[in-house]
């Protein structure tokens, strides 16, 4: 049996073990002597308890998780008054962006409920989120920096496994979702450390062609897109493990199938639809069609969840602007797979994607050592908010249009061309 074989003797709590072993090794890529500070569902505990055990088999001085539950959080939208919603525990993220400058690596574990907020007032849902990401912007800075190590895995949770298998029993839904979280973060082959080192040598080879090629702009086309989007002046494509600003090697994502760089934030034009659903802080929203036009979006609407988008892209000034575009071919396993995940963390590694609000200033050429001005002259976006969502589908052809003007096929019905 070799190294990237499926190893089906191994168990449920084997393969859960596997993922805490892979999250803190190859996600986090966790040092001796370093903190780290997790966040998670109660729901979530069994893989909490499975990788604060590997972190400090890695040598960690100490591992705090900050717990969230989904039972709590409706509990305030059906009973506290309304001025609780302009309030967020900026104390609470102060501690976090104060841990991180201090060294921490940031660990969250996704696997919420994509509908949660679905029936709540939308101004109530759109007020929180803004106080939310308004008090997070200190800690936020530091992780879209790179600052830090840091990582996102995920917990099949029985809400986001009753959304993925509606047709499911409770039980059946949460066991296939378990297969197909583990199947992504190649935990259950023969051995995972070596799968994630071959896929991250690929990931690599593709950004260095890309970044060979110093296009100036992406053109999208396909059904209801015809988009083009610019990249910022010295961009930087980015893809699997890289090194943070404090010399640690990190996979941000767990799973990751993408190559992503920075948009030029005034050089996006043209319409475009997405692919998939959006789930944003426990709302669903989805066919969303927006038009840009000197990279800001002028025109927006979704036929659900219209009004939390509409409230999203009047966070800040930032928010309407682009601060990612990635791609990801159409055969890539997640999309292999044939499912929808209503989870950002899967369902971007299933297709092409951009990102509305703040840019990753590591996409940038010597982006660690610019000021603000100077990433902004470059065309890099700021924003509070950072929230990927997919356009990309078998359907969508992509070209790379060079400083000269040639126009160069990247991708052909959402394959590498």
């Amino acid at each position: 049996m070799t190294k990237l074989n499926k190893d089906p003797s191994l168990t449920h709590e084997q393969k859960l073990d596997r993922l805490g072993e892979v999250a803190v090794r190859v996600g986090l890529g966790l040092q001796p002597g370093q903190e780290l500070v997790m966040t998670a569902s109660i729901d979530a505990l069994p893989l909490v308890r499975r990788i604060t055990e590997h972190a400090y088999k890695a040598g960690a001085s100490l591992v705090t998780t900050l717990f969230s539950d989904e039972e709590a959080t409706l509990m305030r939208y059906r009973h506290a008054p309304d001025g609780s919603f302009d309030i967020a525990s900026g104390w609470l993220f102060d501690g976090m962006a104060s841990a991180f400058r201090n060294g921490a690596a940031r660990l969250a574990i996704a696997g919420e409920n994509p509908s949660l907020l679905a029936g709540q007032d939308p101004d109530k849902v759109s007020r929180a989120n803004r106080a939310r990401s308004a008090a997070y912007t200190p800690a936020m800075e530091l992780i879209v920096g790179f600052d830090i190590n840091w990582t996102i895995a995920s917990f099949a949770s029985p809400a986001w496994a009753r959304a993925v298998f509606p047709n499911e029993t409770e039980e059946v839904a949460v066991a296939k979702l378990w297969d197909a979280i583990f199947a992504a973060s190649r935990v259950d082959l023969v051995d995972p450390i070596a799968a994630w080192g071959e896929h991250n040598k690929a990931l690599h080879a593709r950004t260095k062609l890309l970044n060979d090629k110093r296009y100036s702009a992406l053109r999208f086309v396909g059904p209801g897109t015809d988009l083009t989007v610019g990249l910022a002046d010295d961009h930087e494509w980015e893809g699997g493990a890289s090194m943070a600003k404090n010399g640690i090697v990190c996979n941000p994502n767990i799973p990751s199938e993408e190559v992503f760089t920075t948009p030029h934030k005034s050089r996006v034009s043209g319409h475009v639809t997405s692919t998939k659903p959006l789930s944003y802080q426990g709302t669903l929203i989805e066919d969303i069609s927006v038009r840009f036009e000197d990279g800001r979006i002028v025109e927006a609407n979704a036929r659900k969840g219209s009004d939390v988008l509409s409230k999203v892209l009047d966070t800040d000034e930032g928010s309407r602007r682009l601060g990612e575009v990635a791609l990801v071919p159409d055969s890539s396993p997640i999309s292999a797979s044939g499912l929808l995940f209503y989870n950002t963390l899967y369902d971007e590694n299933a297709a092409c994607h951009i990102a509305l609000g703040q840019a990753y200033t590591k996409c940038i050429r010597g982006g660690d050592k610019m000021t603000q001005d100077e990433l902004a002259a470059r065309g890099a976006n700021k924003s509070v908010i950072h929230i990927d969502w997919m356009i990309g589908s078998r359907h969508i052809d992509i070209d790379g249009i060079g400083h000269d003007g040639n126009v160069e096929p990247i991708m052909r019905q959402g394959e590498w061309a």
